[in-house]
């Protein structure tokens, strides 16, 4: 059975994520860089914003933040076309528009703006809008039809509490980790955390909105060194440098050793490896946050599903709206 999208109408934060179609590499190389020019024009046009991301080759994660839909007048819905559309559309947009209201045709003149404006402040249209896009593009350029991507995009509300958004956007992060494709997340370029250290201003824009869950304030250096924290955790290995003795802990094959034994693992390690909490969950935050809405959204879930479900000790207070079955941790497969 189909499951339901949960969507808030109003101010919310979602996990996404989406595959390509077959797990194929598609997302290789210059693909990936064209993959993100393609994300932040749907991000200027759609009045959302991307906290955090992680492009890897065969899938992609997002967290995004919808605000409340706002009034868009024709100045900024101006501003807005240009992010997706070249001028000539814009200009032929906006000479029919006149051309109605200078013929008091208001009705078809509001329809033809509404045409834009229902794809603005909304999780589905900015999905279906990046993957169309991108998927146009890369067919073009590789000689190919059909499909690229593999089924509907797995979304899951996520609650705004300092846990819920920091864990979330770090288990994004560092999703380069754990596909073995770097050792630190500042390392990944395709990745909020790495293009944020790298001096991307989009990507400090996007993860200082995420920081300030943190309850602080103060330049970017201040805030990065609390988002590391949160990266690496008190369970995270160093190794020794010049004058240094370095600090023991989980190795990656520890990890797995332990993992394949059933053994728990600090919170820092969990966030390493693959979490179903945060892309099968539907609903992610305190318990408060998940059974308001649970109300909500009633009509997506069983009468089975009536209250939070709490997650093991390890992540303190945070609930989920699905008891999940199976293995809810696991050894990510390498991407």
């Amino acid at each position: 059975m189909r499951q339901a999208r949960i969507k808030e109408q109003g101010d919310a934060v979602y996990h996404i994520v989406s595959r390509v179609v077959d797990r194929r590499f598609a997302l290789k190389g210059a693909e990936k860089e064209r993959f993100l020019t393609l994300l932040r024009r749907v991000e200027g046009f759609s009045g959302c914003q991307v906290l955090t991301y992680c492009i890897l080759d065969n899938h992609f994660h997002l967290l995004l933040h919808v605000p409340q839909r706002q009034e868009v007048n024709d100045r900024l819905l101006l501003q807005r076309l240009y992010w997706l559309y070249d001028g000539r559309t814009v200009s032929r947009f906006f000479d029919q528009l006149n051309r109605l209201r200078t013929g008091r045709q208001y009705e078809q003149a509001e329809a033809l703006r509404e045409r834009y404006l229902y794809r603005m402040y909304d999780l589905s249209e900015f999905v279906k809008t990046l993957k169309q896009r991108f998927t146009q593009g890369h067919n073009r350029r590789r000689g190919r039809r059909g499909t690229l991507w593999e089924g509907r995009f797995k979304s899951v509300l996520i609650g705004g509490s300092r846990a819920a958004l920091c864990q979330v956007g770090a288990y994004i992060d560092l999703n380069a980790v754990r596909a073995g494709v770097v050792a630190d997340p500042k390392d990944y370029r395709y990745c909020g955390y790495g293009a944020a250290m790298g001096g991307d201003e989009q990507a400090r824009r996007g993860l200082f909105k995420l920081l300030l869950s943190l309850e602080q304030s103060g330049p970017w250096d201040a805030l990065a060194a609390s988002y590391r924290c949160w990266l690496f955790g008190a369970g995270q290995e160093t190794l020794p440098g010049p004058g240094e003795t370095g600090r023991p802990g989980f190795s990656a094959e520890r990890v797995r050793a332990v993992l394949a034994a059933g053994g728990r693992l600090p919170l820092a390690e969990r966030l390493r490896c693959r979490v179903r909490y945060f892309t099968d969950g539907l609903i992610l935050g305190s318990a408060s946050f998940v059974e308001q809405a649970l109300v909500r959204h009633r009509a997506c879930f069983s009468e089975r599903c009536r209250s939070a479900q709490p997650l093991e000790a390890a992540w303190g207070k945070l609930c989920t709206a699905r008891r999940l079955r199976g293995p809810v941790i696991g050894v990510p497969m390498r991407a």
